[in-house]
């Protein structure tokens, strides 16, 4: 294959001007002037397709760490709206308190962030959701759980879409309510589907089987010409004439808290350090948030209460990704070594060979 991957993208050196650098400092996108007014107006066009009008007053909670994420769906939201702001995703009572300061109107959030405001709304704070008086909930960044924009709607009294940015750019391209079967992209030819291991666009209507999501940035001067594989991926069930909603992701990286985790990275890290055998990257969403756990087997005894190696472990991890992974020392050792592995028990992850899923 060379559609570009997360992994695969092109190095950062050779990239010049305003610059935009993911969390765990990988991935290098150039952005500039010209390409951020692009990207600024496909981002207002994709906004006032999921409802967002004049009269409304959007805070976006989303990070905003290097990336342009939250900034740029803010500035966009200015456009087609009122007011907009970009608050983070902060402590949730202080966000409560941003969206009661600015009078939001519409809720620009993560799936798991927004559920876990509603969920800290009634069990903490004991406050009504109904009282924000919020009209519009945007989710972008995650897989939502299964009803989350139902229960979200009905407990904001509020319309819900989702929005599907980019994930190397993190430009909201399309949405869709809920309930709809695909994705509205705002202008032909940027959204498609491909098998996970060959370089060629699916036809409608598709047939079954695996299939990823690519992006084809043609708003961007120096990657318009180019398809992107971006990890998202469905199951088609066969005869599909549009794009659906991602269920799954697929390749060296998995995606945890809205965050792409780099599982050879991890590999590469583990592997500096002695006694490690094995390990399992495990990922669940018991509650309204994602968690992610490394389950790791030393090879010797004296390693496995011994809490200098576990917490470099911990600290290996902290260096490479900014989500928050716990490090579990299983009790039995195991001298053979193996390859680490990944247990995504969301459903999410469907692997990580491209090739072994088509």
């Amino acid at each position: 294959m060379s559609w570009p991957t997360r992994s695969t993208f092109p190095a950062g050196r050779s990239a010049a001007g305003l610059l935009s650098v993911s969390p765990e400092g990988e991935l290098v996108v150039p952005l500039g002037a010209g390409d951020r007014a692009a990207a600024l107006d496909l981002a207002a066009q994709t906004l006032a397709a999921a409802g967002v009008g004049a009269d409304d007053r959007v805070v976006v909670a989303l990070n905003n760490d290097g990336e342009p994420a939250g900034a740029l769906i803010a500035e966009a939201a200015a456009r087609v709206a009122g007011a907009a702001a970009s608050v983070g995703p902060r402590g949730r009572m202080r966000l409560h308190t941003a969206l009661e300061s600015v009078g939001a109107t519409a809720l620009v959030a993560t799936p798991t962030g927004a559920m876990d405001f509603l969920a800290r709304l009634h069990l903490e704070f004991l406050l009504d959701p109904l009282d924000l008086e919020l009209r519009h909930i945007l989710l972008v960044g995650e897989i939502p759980s299964a009803n989350a924009g139902a229960q979200l709607a009905d407990e904001f009294d509020a319309s819900v879409r989702e929005l599907y940015a980019d994930p190397f750019f993190g430009v909201p391209l399309a949405q869709r309510a809920p309930s709809a079967p695909t994705l509205s992209p705002v202008r032909d030819g940027l959204l498609g589907l491909a098998p996970p291991d060959k370089d060629v666009l699916l036809d409608a209507p598709y047939g079954e089987g695996v299939a990823e999501l690519v992006v084809t940035p043609s708003w961007h001067a120096t990657l318009g010409g180019t398809t992107l594989r971006t990890g998202h991926a469905v199951r088609l069930a066969g005869g599909e004439q549009g794009v659906p909603a991602p269920a799954h992701t697929v390749g060296e990286h998995v995606l945890v808290r809205g965050r792409w985790v780099s599982v050879p990275k991890i590999a590469a890290a583990l592997a500096r350090i002695d006694g490690v055998s094995r390990w399992d990257l495990r990922i669940s969403r018991d509650g309204t948030l994602d968690a992610a756990a490394l389950h790791v087997t030393f090879n010797r005894d004296t390693l496995v209460a011994n809490p200098m190696w576990k917490k470099r472990i911990a600290q290996a991890l902290y260096a490479l990704t900014p989500v928050t992974v716990d490090v579990v020392v299983e009790e039995e050792v195991a001298e053979e070594r193996r390859p680490g592995t990944v247990t995504d028990l969301r459903g999410h992850h469907l692997g990580r060979d491209r090739a072994q899923l088509s």
